[in-house]
């Protein structure tokens, strides 16, 4: 089979595998649609904390069920997603419930190989029935769930105010999600063009530039000078990041699910007056994956939007670099593996 390597920061190479019989509790799934998200963005130019070369990216993943080797309630030939965050079911985390930070985790496409291939051997307890959803949609459950659990953590209550900085696809999940909770959006990036996306895509009444616009004025002339009760970054900036503390209601959130490398800084004597709360947020559950895919077949959000470019699986090296490009205008880009 082909697969798709990042062998170093900046270099994608093609190579050839043996198909992979799966042991024990594996099943294979013939891959037919990958997500490229930002994780794979990032392992290309080396700013991925968690990541090591030479690694097989990929972990928005659809395909068929070719070979369930014994998994229970699924069949052969079924379409599936899965949860791309493996976890050892025994540590501190997973005995809590909370499997998407397993001390030992191994998420698929950064710690171990990925799907940017033909057939990828998936655990058992991470696959999902397809329940009826397209091969695209299916490939677009796991960064939307990202934004579902971002929202869950926060704990977004009807008729508050969620500044979600940064309009990438994980951001934009996260204002679509939010607004299902019941929170009024407030969208910000620098980049014109998504900003109006969010508009005109996904009904978003409040806009803020970040490169244009003063922001505290705006934030105050939104929220009536309450400021945002929740703040969510979506950028993995770290001056983003850092001035998002600044945006806070007194007693608000803040939610990271953005990541990067640095150490972030803020003013204690501002954080400690609000009595606000700072929170990270990675990778999602079951429940939330359960969440998006609700949401999807009751119509409440439409992942088919975020799609804005495609290619062909033997045409990802010489394109990959290109969706990198702000000027490209890339939403999402869909890999289609014949």
């Amino acid at each position: 089979m082909q697969v798709l390597i990042c062998e170093e920061p900046g270099k994608l190479s093609y190579g050839e595998k043996i198909i992979p019989k799966p042991g024990t509790g594996y099943a294979l799934v013939r891959i037919r649609r990958i997500g490229i998200c930002g994780t794979d963005i990032h392992a290309f130019g080396g700013t991925q904390p968690f990541f090591s070369y030479p690694r097989i990216l990929g972990h928005e993943l659809s395909g068929d069920l070719v070979d369930p080797n014994g998994a229970v309630g699924f069949a052969k030939d079924e379409m599936v997603t899965f949860i791309p965050y493996f976890n050892c079911g025994k540590c501190i985390a997973c005995r809590s419930d909370r499997p998407n930070c397993c001390v030992r985790i191994e998420v698929c496409g950064v710690h171990v190989d990925g799907g940017m291939a033909e057939y990828l051997l998936v655990p058992h307890q991470a696959l999902l029935h397809g329940q009826g959803l397209s091969y695209d949609e299916l490939a677009l459950v796991e960064p939307l769930a990202i934004g579902a659990h971002g929202v869950r953590r926060a704990d977004v209550k009807v008729g508050e105010y969620v500044l979600v900085i940064g309009a990438g696809p994980i951001g934009l999940g996260t204002m679509e999600f939010a607004k299902i909770a019941g929170g009024k959006v407030i969208a910000m990036d620098t980049n014109q063009n998504r900003l109006d996306f969010c508009r005109d895509r996904l009904d978003i009444n409040h806009i803020i530039n970040a490169a244009t616009d003063n922001i505290l004025t705006r934030l105050h002339e939104i929220t009536d000078g309450d400021m945002p009760e929740v703040v969510i970054d979506a950028t993995g900036n770290l001056r983003a990041i850092n001035s998002g503390f600044q945006y806070m209601a007194h007693g608000g959130r803040y939610v990271l699910i953005g990541l990067q490398k640095g150490e972030i800084s803020f003013s204690h004597p501002e954080f400690h007056k609000r009595e606000a709360t700072l929170m990270s947020s990675r990778n999602a559950t079951r429940a939330d994956f359960a969440h998006v895919m609700s949401s999807m077949k009751k119509g409440l959000i439409n992942p088919t939007n975020y799609i804005t470019h495609r290619a062909a699986f033997e045409n990802v090296k010489d394109t990959f670099e290109s969706w990198i490009d702000p000027a490209t205008g890339v939403i999402k880009a869909i890999v289609t593996v014949p």
